[in-house]
């Protein structure tokens, strides 16, 4: 047995981890020196004796793997776990939630509340000229391509590397059959990701999803204005409940106010509103009224819808 195998079979039980107790987080910058490293780890609470830590790396012959980044590690983990978790790299991940529906706005408040990334950094990362190039987004942002999900984010993950992320997963999700379907629709791709974005502003349950989208494209067909509540929330900036002034607000984005689809999405739809959006029931219903619980009522003609709004404020 060598030397160098000897010192180490005698070091191990010197660097066995203490009981788990918390998480402590700690960053090791890149070019940072294996004495910089070691002390990080010491003030950090991780090992009790950087100039052990800096022996036993050496000794070991993996000074020179450690990685840069952040990590996340038992406080008293051990020289040993310590050096192992750095030469491995994998980096401390946190959760990023994105709720369906979500403007771009509200996403960048989120990712400033859950990641830490100021919010003016991610309203620059959604307007990545690359990405709207490859995607053939026609808008100042990626508003409506940001797919609601749970994701994984590095803690030092900068905005442009979390859009990125996001937008990967939203390419990934698209299918190949769902090109060829928007010939079939007389639609574009921008086009029908504006649709299912409505669509999913205005459904609360999912059985309500394709017939929401029937009505808008048959409204499309007859050149009927969509009147969707989503987008003139969108165009205010804000959610809240609407007034019969708001209905009047000059913008591209109130479809009380223009004609056909806005320029772009409202949020970001799910995939379930995607479908919808592609795959709308048959039916020839162009109206239709929520009622208390959510649930839409639909009608084919004014006379229909006048009578079901009726009934529904009568409690019927």
């Amino acid at each position: 047995m060598t030397l160098r195998w000897v010192l180490l079979a005698g070091v191990l039980a010197a660097c066995s981890p203490a009981p788990e107790s918390e998480s402590v987080m700690f960053t090791v910058p890149r070019g940072a020196t294996l004495a910089a490293v070691a002390e990080t780890l010491s003030t950090r609470g991780i090992v009790s004796d950087p100039g052990f830590f800096r022996f036993y790396s050496a000794i070991s012959g993996r000074a020179r793997a450690i990685k840069a980044g952040t990590f996340e590690l038992p406080a008293g983990a051990g020289t040993r776990v310590a050096l192992a978790a750095l030469v491995r790299g994998q980096p401390a991940l946190r959760a990023f939630v994105i709720h369906e529906g979500l403007m771009l706005s509200e996403i960048a408040t989120q990712a400033e509340r859950q990641l830490g990334i100021p919010y003016e950094d991610m309203i620059e990362a959604a307007g990545d000229s690359t990405w709207k190039f490859r995607l053939g987004v026609p808008a100042p942002t990626l508003e409506g391509y940001l797919y609601p999900s749970t994701y994984m984010v590095r803690f030092d993950a900068t905005a442009s590397e979390v859009v990125d992320q996001i937008v990967r997963t939203f390419q990934s999700e698209w299918r190949d059959e769902w090109t060829a379907r928007l010939d079939t629709l007389g639609l574009s791709f921008h086009e029908l990701i504006t649709l299912a974005s409505i669509i999913e502003g205005e459904v609360r349950h999912d059985e309500d999803r394709r017939y929401v989208s029937s009505v808008y494209h048959n409204r499309l067909r007859r050149g009927m204005r969509l009147q969707a509540d989503p987008t003139v929330i969108y165009a205010l900036g804000r959610r809240r409940r609407l007034f019969e002034r708001d209905y009047l607000l000059q913008s591209p984005y109130n479809t009380y106010q223009i004609d056909g689809l806005p320029p772009g999405p409202i949020g970001s739809p799910s995939i379930a509103s995607i479908e919808a959006a592609l795959y709308p029931r048959a039916t020839d219903f162009v109206y239709f009224v929520a009622r208390e619980d959510g649930r839409h009522v639909f009608s084919r003609t004014f006379a229909e819808h006048r009578l079901t709004i009726n009934q529904i404020r009568n409690g019927g």
